[in-house]
């Protein structure tokens, strides 16, 4: 993660633009200290996606199972 100030981050708006663009999140600082994060926009269906993971590994911790390997359930659960 960068750390840019806000005097450097007006200057160069459109490059950490680019940056969060491809990824990279970019914190500005106010002297020194953090004020604002640029961050890259995630895609509706990869927060669904990832909020289901969180919930199913959340259930997952609920159950007694010794050992439970979400992947092996998830290729289970398509045939």
């Amino acid at each position: 993660m960068d750390r840019v100030s806000i005097c450097q981050a007006k200057a160069k708006l459109s490059a950490l633009v680019e940056r969060a663009a491809r990824g990279k999140e970019v914190t500005i600082t106010r002297r020194g200290k953090a004020v604002a994060k640029l961050v890259p926009v995630r895609s509706p269906a990869l927060t669904e996606r990832a909020r289901a993971f969180d919930e199913l590994e959340a259930f997952a911790k609920t159950l007694r199972v010794r050992c439970f390997n979400l992947r092996k359930a998830i290729e289970w659960g398509r045939r």
